[in-house]
């Protein structure tokens, strides 16, 4: 496959401020991609870039092999939705979704028709004659997504559109946009703070930090194998552990607290070499006596987080604090202030270097 979204050496300064820094991406046709990373990562900056809503300091953006990076926003024949949604109150749930056919000169009746036919595609048909008041919140994101995608854009772009939504509802919206976008085939890039929105819908994940781009991988790829500190800090929980590589053809490293232990990986290191190592904390199996086969580590219990289905407990080793997610009913084998054992085997260490 070729790349159908290119951006090449985008920055973005304000005065002495850097936003982005020599940014460079390829997205494929048809993918779902996001962007995730912390407020004032560079994610949300980007996309208006490629909206055209912001302009790049320097660099090059292009669709399908033509740069738009000189094109207004309305030449650029992108859909775009925002978290506020931006529906216009006097106007019905299919006038709304007429609308930027309306704006491209399509006739009144061959326009509301396809308007009709979008509001059905994500799961509004009979409720084209309603005003935004009289929709909930669910169904005005589901109208301003019919209205981005009716004209067939090139793009679609979507600037955390389920930030306002409760729970349950945002859950529900993941799979309905999924399945939208897949039904479509449209090439989309979705923009969030949100990990778990990230890990459910991406086929890729962009991380953003400070105007750069730390990796960009599928999900799995970003959880279980980062490349910096800081992905794997921001991703998910994260015990990561400060070590010295100690025998680098047998995969050894070793930590004050710790001692030596195996990693995994297939990463060319040598001895001497510092590096972070990264153990998951659903990896890791408490017990109140060590396990044969696994790497032992005594830990006394400081903080017991209970989520129902399952609970974090928080301790330390030595002056390591160690972080273990367990299923709710085996957390009862020990309680906050008493000693226990964690483990983990080999495959459950990662490394990094960055």
């Amino acid at each position: 496959m070729t790349s159908y979204l290119q951006l090449s050496s985008i920055t973005k300064t304000y005065g002495h401020f850097t936003a982005l820094s020599d940014v460079n991406l390829s997205v494929e046709k048809g993918e779902f991609v996001t962007f995730l990373g912390p407020s004032g990562s560079g994610k949300t900056t980007t996309l208006m870039i490629i909206a055209g809503f912001e302009k790049a300091t320097s660099g090059l953006v292009q669709v399908g092999g033509q740069s738009i990076t000189q094109l207004a926003p309305h030449e650029r024949n992108i859909g775009i939705v925002f978290q506020n949604y931006a529906l216009f109150p006097h106007k019905t749930a299919v006038e709304n979704v007429y609308f930027p056919l309306q704006m491209r000169g399509v006739s009144r009746s061959q326009g509301l028709k396809k308007a009709e036919d979008m509001l059905s595609l994500v799961g509004l048909k009979g409720f084209g004659h309603r005003h935004p008041k009289e929709l909930s919140g669910g169904q005005q994101q589901r109208v301003a997504l019919a209205r981005a995608l009716v004209f067939e854009p090139s793009l679609l772009l979507l600037d955390e559109p389920l930030g306002a939504l409760d729970k349950n509802l945002r859950e529900q919206m993941q799979i309905e946009i999924k399945r939208i976008q897949r039904s479509l085939g449209v090439t989309t890039i979705f923009v969030t703070h949100d990990q778990s929105e990230a890990m459910s819908m991406s086929d890729r994940i962009v991380v953003f930090e400070k105007g750069r781009i730390e990796q960009a991988a599928a999900p799995l790829d970003i959880y279980h194998r980062p490349q910096t500190s800081f992905v794997a800090a921001f991703i998910g929980e994260s015990n990561l552990i400060p070590a010295t590589v100690t025998n680098a053809s047998a995969r050894i490293a070793e930590n004050p607290v710790l001692d030596s232990f195996d990693y995994a990986g297939t990463e060319v290191l040598s001895d001497g070499q510092p590096v972070t190592l990264l153990i998951r904390p659903e990896h890791i199996k408490l017990s109140r006596s060590p396990i044969e086969g696994r790497k032992n580590v005594r830990m006394t219990v400081e903080t017991i987080v209970n989520y129902g289905d399952n609970a974090l407990v928080i301790g330390r080793a030595g002056d390591l604090t160690m972080r273990v997610r367990v299923l709710g009913a085996d957390v009862v084998i020990i309680k906050e202030g008493e000693e226990c054992c964690i483990s983990w085997t080999p495959d459950s260490v990662f490394v990094i270097t960055k």
